[in-house]
């Protein structure tokens, strides 16, 4: 989860909602390209089929498990996830997009999923850069210069970072939670008691114990954390579950406790991303066309309509705020498609 202190308010809701208009219908080109791309109803059935099939490639230090659907000459869309989340955030929003025409790509981050280190060898880095690096390595060996990137949590933080530093290989932005570039010097100051008290499993990964917590209960911490995260969501257990399979990774309790301890300065940067570091911890604005979205119940979400980030985006831009929690996308799968759309036609 996100974790910029101008944003790690505990919370007065913010106000106002956004109008969702429907998505235009599918052109039958894009229609007869995935034919196999699952039903989309706005709440996906328990019951519904796997999010897939999941491909593989290499990129970088990684070989990144994805699913692609869409036509493949179709205008890039890069849709990321978060923590305690996997791709199926996005298993609603991907076959609407696809249908309207986007190439459309959801990769698991390093750590989950079917996401794997190349070698044994490779250190586990976990500094916020190498997400960001991560994504550009999967876009050069898809060929893909310029894609448009909407994310929320570490997704929206991971689309920050590569809008700020490679603007020329994002079109647009969707970002949930506004700027979630983490500035390490402002999160060693201390919040109000009640914000902290929401931030209590990152100081939890602070500790040994926290590092065996989260080993033995990943599947129950996340539920948990799921349902704070999200207290009007009604998710089913089999919905869940399908997620908590990506937490079996072997790099993921690893990557998991190294990237909130590098965010709460407990593990040092890695120097081969200072050149990277510099620029971003001197907040770098963001100039590219972007929507900022805050769920209207995320408890991490900051007061003020999103003013609390404003600043930080220079470029055409427009706000909005669902009815939901934290993990947007699957909560209003329409609402966040509509968001990249419409930010799509700017």
């Amino acid at each position: 989860m996100g974790s910029h202190p101008d944003r790690r308010r505990f919370l007065s809701m913010a106000a106002g909602t956004a109008a969702l208009a429907p998505l235009g219908s599918a052109t039958p080109a894009a229609a007869a390209a995935q034919p196999g791309a699952p039903r989309t109803t706005g709440t996906r059935s328990a019951a519904a089929g796997p999010f897939g099939p999941v491909k593989q490639i290499e990129a970088g230090v990684l070989n990144i498990g994805y699913v692609e659907l869409g036509p493949a000459h179709g205008r890039p869309v890069l849709l990321l996830h978060g923590f305690p989340y996997d791709i199926h955030s996005y298993e609603e929003v991907a076959p609407l997009l696809a249908r309207e025409g986007y190439r459309v790509i959801v990769p698991y981050f390093r750590g989950y999923g079917t996401t794997r280190f190349r070698s044994e060898d490779t250190r586990r880095n976990v500094d916020q850069v190498a997400f960001a690096l991560d994504t550009i390595e999967l876009m050069n060996a898809l060929r893909i210069k310029r894609a448009i990137l909407a994310g929320y949590d570490w997704g929206s933080r991971t689309a920050d970072i590569i809008a700020a530093l490679w603007p020329r290989r994002c079109q647009a932005l969707v970002s949930v939670t506004g700027y979630l570039i983490t500035n390490l010097a402002a999160n060693r100051k201390p919040l109000p008691p009640a914000a902290e008290n929401a931030w209590w499993y990152q100081y939890y990964f602070a500790t040994e114990r926290g590092v065996a917590g989260l080993t033995q209960y990943r599947h129950d911490f996340g539920q948990f954390v799921w349902k704070f995260n999200s207290p009007t969501w009604d998710f089913s257990q089999e919905t869940y579950d399908r997620t908590a399979a990506a937490f079996e990774n072997p790099d993921f309790v690893d990557i998991v406790i190294g990237n909130y301890r590098w965010r709460q300065s407990l593990a040092p940067s890695e120097p081969e991303y200072e050149r990277y570091e510099h620029v971003l911890q001197q907040a770098p604005t963001i100039s590219v066309p972007t929507i900022t979205i805050d769920g209207r119940y995320d408890p991490f979400t900051p007061a003020g309509n999103g003013s609390a980030y404003r600043g930080m985006f220079t470029g055409k831009y427009d706000h909005r705020v669902l009815d939901v929690g934290h993990n947007v996308p699957q909560e209003d799968p329409r609402g966040f498609a509509k968001a990249v759309v419409d930010v799509a036609g700017w």
